[in-house]
């Protein structure tokens, strides 16, 4: 795991879109896996602005992380709908080449293997970008999910949902469901790239890179991911002590 700790989280944002370059400048239509939420909206604008000035990131192949069960594609705060505004349309990618997990199917749990395969006959994802919860959660996986968990549908935490009830009008508009990839999914990316910033995020990041590897803490299996970046503020590292 490497850590880079920064006073700025423009500066911070800029060597994260380095990073994103770099693998579309190797490798044109590699596979990004697109976390949602406030946090990367500043590094999908950089990146925006980077195919304004003549990178291509047309070819790109993406997918997510997770979608909210009961929401449409077209609802606001789907997370297919956030892709679509933040990343396919801005990038000039084709929606056929994005995977992503049909939150409003019949039946979920279907949707979730569905999207899990769809994953693996890509090839598996090269470069992952994720978040971390304040509770230390990656993607809806919620304390206690295993490191080998898959992808599948999973219940929402009150914290969770009150922590999101921020992008909508009433919290009961919150759905209490999601489909999220699995630990394990998530650690079979090839690159991982987090980011956190704000005192907030502080426990979560302390425990995630120092902590022990615990299910109590999701995003601490990423002690064992390959290959993983953290990208953090001086307010979100500020109870790492190595």
């Amino acid at each position: 795991m490497r850590i880079t700790i920064g006073s700025d989280p423009t500066r911070l944002i800029d060597q994260a879109a380095d990073a994103v370059e770099a693998l579309v400048r190797a490798t044109p239509d590699a596979v990004l896996g697109i976390a949602t939420g406030s946090t990367p909206e500043p590094l999908y604008a950089e990146l925006t602005s980077r195919a304004q000035r003549g990178l291509d990131l047309s070819h790109l192949r993406i997918t997510c992380l997770d979608e909210y069960v009961g929401l449409s594609a077209d609802h606001p705060q789907s997370y297919r709908h956030y892709i679509r505004a933040h990343v396919l349309e801005p990038w000039g990618i084709d929606p056929a080449a994005a995977v992503l997990p049909a939150g409003d199917a019949e039946d979920p749990d279907a949707a979730a293997l569905d999207f899990e395969h769809r994953i693996r006959d890509w090839g598996g994802v090269d470069l992952q970008i994720l978040g971390v919860g304040p509770n230390g959660h990656i993607a809806f996986n919620e304390p206690g999910s295993a490191f080998d968990s898959r992808t599948r549908t999973v219940d929402l935490t009150p914290s969770t949902r009150q922590a999101n009830a921020r992008f909508f009008e009433r919290l009961d508009e919150v759905p209490t469901r999601a489909i999220s990839q699995g630990i394990g999914t998530i650690l079979e990316s090839r690159h991982a790239l987090l980011m956190a910033f704000g005192e907030g995020k502080a426990p979560a990041v302390g425990a995630m890179v120092e902590g022990a590897a615990t299910s109590e803490v999701p995003a601490s299996a990423l002690q064992r991911h390959a290959d993983v970046h953290v990208f953090v503020d001086d307010a979100a590292a500020s109870q790492l002590h190595d």
